[in-house]
């Protein structure tokens, strides 16, 4: 499939860098990298984005990523990143929007996070569901990881 256009946040002057500007303070809340990989991974396998896993980067990237869409069932995920990607599912999926993130899955969250790396998660959340909105609607192509 052949892109729409150039990434938006190429195009648009001064789109790009509050977006990565974001990004690194998210980076700074002491959620660690892996959980915010493991959510920016779901995330975009629930958008229909594909990421690859060359064998030659292999020490690049953690060994968990490919498995993550089975989170629930693969005993490798921690219970602190299992309610990171509980909450990455219900924020995204928003079938029901009166209760996207259930009382419940918030407060699984809040027994492994504190308020800032909480609203971190789902500031992450939300960036990666716009980061992917954005490249489906322009047929970016899906890129391989990191």
């Amino acid at each position: 499939m052949t892109a729409r256009m150039d990434n938006p946040s190429l195009v648009v002057p001064g789109a790009l860098q509050p977006l990565l500007d974001l990004t690194e303070v998210i980076g700074r809340t002491g959620v660690p990298k892996t959980t915010l990989d493991l959510v920016r991974l779901r995330v975009s396998e629930i958008n229909g984005r594909v990421y690859t896993f060359p064998e030659e980067q292999a020490g690049a990237w953690d060994a968990r990523l490919p498995r993550v869409s089975g989170w629930r069932t693969e005993s490798c995920f921690d219970e602190a990143e299992r309610h990171a990607l509980e909450m990455a599912e219900a924020v995204t999926l928003m079938s029901d929007p009166q209760d996207m993130a259930s009382d419940e899955v918030w407060e699984k969250s809040a027994q492994y996070y504190t308020d800032e790396q909480l609203g971190a998660l789902v500031m992450h959340i939300g960036l990666v569901n716009l980061w992917n909105r954005v490249n489906v609607a322009t047929r970016q192509d899906d890129a391989a990881w990191r």
